[in-house]
């Protein structure tokens, strides 16, 4: 794996130390000091999430959680905010009807 496809603070196995990522061609190792990574260096990713077969979402669980969502927000934002947010759940709805499936 190259470093371009590491996200910044991931842990990585290069010439026998292990670094964390700290810019596009920077990392910490665990030593203490910075180094440059070149870009063609071939690194041994650690800590990768895994990678469960999610598939897409189905449409609605998407509604029921964002329904929730809303719901939470109706709380915090009190009366004076009450019709910005139905305006901004309606913009929602009508992008996700009009959008490809999830």
């Amino acid at each position: 794996m190259k470093l371009q496809h590491l996200a910044i603070g991931a842990r990585f196995e290069y010439e026998g130390q292990v670094f964390v990522k700290t810019g596009p061609l920077t990392a910490s190792s665990e030593d203490g000091g910075q180094r440059i990574i070149p870009r063609h260096a071939v690194l041994r990713p650690l800590d990768l999430p895994s990678v469960e077969g999610k598939g897409r979402l189905e449409a609605p669980v998407v509604r029921m959680a964002f329904n929730a969502f809303v719901e939470t927000c109706e709380q915090l934002v009190g009366e004076a905010g009450q019709a910005e947010l139905e305006q901004a759940r309606q913009r929602f709805l009508k992008a996700i009807d009009s959008s490809r499936p999830l």
